[in-house]
């Protein structure tokens, strides 16, 4: 009889600059991380070739990683419009790309992360960070930032998943 691959999900905090992956898996009652990253592309490119090289990595990652869920930062606020634009196009590129690979695509609001991951909606970036490396067992610091976001994203996705099964 084959065995069920493990459950996995892929978060991601959307950027177009620099884009936070993580994948966290579902192994022997827990979720651990797999893998986490950044996707960084070319400054010096213009910013449709960005949103393409953006689509093409997040591709490779998903092949590789085979998640069947995948889990979103939504916008917030941006002080400088044109950045916010520019991220909310990335984040469709994102969205986009996930549903074209077959993944199954949660959304979460920066609030909805806070509160899953620390129990407090106001939480600060450090307190979140060492919650994550606490909820997944890692010694050391997870680095960059953006990666560490995602990995809640991922998280706050898994207890989404748990509170639907109920």
């Amino acid at each position: 009889m084959p065995t069920k691959k493990p459950e996995r999900i892929l978060g991601i905090d959307p950027g177009f600059g620099r884009i936070g992956w993580g994948v966290i898996e579902h192994r022997k009652g827990k979720w651990v991380g797999v893998a986490y990253g950044c996707i960084e592309t070319n400054k010096k490119a213009d910013f449709v070739d960005r949103l393409l090289e953006l689509s093409i990595d997040l591709t490779n990652i998903i092949k590789k990683y085979k998640p069947e869920y995948s889990a979103v930062e939504e916008l917030f606020f941006y002080k400088n419009v044109t950045t916010g634009i520019k991220v909310g196009q990335a984040r469709g590129v994102i969205l986009l790309t996930l549903k074209q690979q077959k993944v199954i695509v949660y959304e979460y609001t920066p609030l909805q992360i806070k509160q899953s991951i620390t129990g407090y909606g106001r939480a600060e970036k450090g307190q979140l960070q060492r919650m994550v490396k606490m909820m997944l067992g890692v010694k050391k610091p997870i680095t960059p930032d953006d990666a560490a976001d995602a990995l809640a994203v991922a998280l706050t996705c898994s207890t989404g998943l748990r509170m639907l099964r109920m």
